[in-house]
């Protein structure tokens, strides 16, 4: 029996798990870091009996661990405010304007939820059923479950802050034209399609088509595209669905009764679910299939690893057909005989709801583009967050 407090910390992000770990009596004292940047009001939005409103944080450490590590400021990729407080400042506005926000994703939820808490009339349109964007795919990837917290969170301050929202609703240039004074262009990306011969095949699926939609897949698989949606596609694929813990206590090798030392046991192998390809135009060097990040790059780099995925670079497509993805790859032709291919070669920004003069800029000035329909170049959920919340301060 230990005579000196015990304090728990990591992953108590919520003011549930901290109350459970003290009424069991596991520890004296909870130790929050990362929480605390994603929501600088976590204990008074406790002490008030609304967790609801506490913008949690999701452990992806891309704003404040990897900041860290690259001696750039900390901060907080659900909350661009943190370490900011001087400078993004949400003032309440001297002059109500009625603002429409088209898209649900992390740009527009930001930029919404923002501008409504300043005073303005905010309508926010979205053409799917639910919140959330790019994040609702990134939530079925195994590690990154919490982004849900991230919708959840989102879903609250629409309440809260009185935006308006029109869910199933395609908003029309006619409508966006009458009557709103500021229109912010928040409507995301699309998977984009590489000019492969047999493109078209019934075996070519999109990220999209199997994280969002869940198209069925087969064991043998050719991922074309390498970058981040590349690697949550093959963790996706690898991992059984809804693993138990003592599953994945077994396949990381964690002892949880501290009978080795260290709390560390030699990890089970299984075999792996599917047979992947991991394939990409450049060349294959140190940044293939890695993570977004310094502190998790390496968990993604180490699961490709020992599921023997197939990671190969400087590969040219020639076809896809019937016996599969056809391509050179060291001056010699292969055919890897894939039940599918699926298409992780980046994304297009959509923006059809606009004029645009030379450089893609908005000719009329109601309109701002923020999100991925301005830069569509590997999903940021950092940067467009801050930049949805940056356009609404200003506004």
């Amino acid at each position: 029996m230990l005579k000196v407090p015990v304090v728990a910390s990591n992953r108590i992000n919520t003011p549930e798990i901290a109350e459970d770990i003290l009424a069991k009596g596991d520890a004296d004292l909870v130790s929050m870091a990362r929480p605390l940047l994603a929501d600088a009001d976590f204990v008074n939005k406790a002490a008030a009996a609304k967790p609801e409103s506490i913008n949690t944080c999701i452990a992806c450490n891309q704003a404040c661990l990897d900041h860290a590590f690259s001696l750039e400021r900390v901060s907080c990729l659900v909350n661009p405010r943190a370490c900011h407080e001087t400078e993004l400042v949400y003032l309440r506005t001297q002059r109500k304007k009625r603002i429409a926000v088209v898209g649900a994703g992390m740009a527009g939820l930001s930029c919404a939820t923002v501008a409504a808490e300043r005073g303005h009339d905010v309508t926010l349109f979205e053409a799917s059923s639910q919140i959330g964007g790019q994040f609702v795919m990134a939530a079925a990837v195994p590690g990154k479950e919490e982004s849900r917290k991230t919708i959840r969170y989102f879903t609250h301050e629409i309440k809260r802050t009185g935006v308006k929202i029109e869910l199933s609703h395609r908003a029309t240039k006619e409508e966006l034209d009458a009557g709103f004074d500021e229109i912010v262009i928040a409507t995301g990306v699309k998977p984009r399609v590489p000019n492969i011969a047999g493109v078209t095949h019934p075996k070519v699926l999109t990220y999209a088509q199997v994280l969002q939609h869940r198209a069925p897949v087969g064991q043998k698989v050719a991922i074309i595209g390498a970058g981040g949606i590349g690697v949550d596609m093959c963790e996706f694929l690898l991992h059984e669905p809804d693993i138990s813990l003592d599953a994945w206590l077994d396949e990381w090798g964690v002892d949880l009764t501290s009978s080795v030392a260290g709390g560390l046991r030699e990890p089970e192998h299984r075999a792996p679910r599917r047979e992947l390809w991991l394939l990409q135009r450049k060349p294959a060097g140190k940044r293939m299939g890695t993570g977004p990040g310094r502190t998790t790059g390496w968990v993604h780099k180490r699961v490709l690893e020992r599921s023997n995925v197939h990671m190969m670079g400087d590969v040219e497509y020639v076809r896809i057909d019937d016996e599969g993805l056809h391509i050179r790859h060291e001056d010699a032709p292969h055919v890897l005989a894939v039940d599918n291919v699926i298409l992780c070669a980046g994304q297009e920004s959509v923006r059809d709801l606009f004029a645009a003069d030379e450089r893609g800029r908005p000719t009329d000035p109601r309109f701002h583009v923020i999100g991925g329909a301005d830069v569509a170049t590997e999903l940021d959920a950092k940067r467009a967050i801050k930049q949805g919340a940056e356009l609404a301060a200003r506004l």
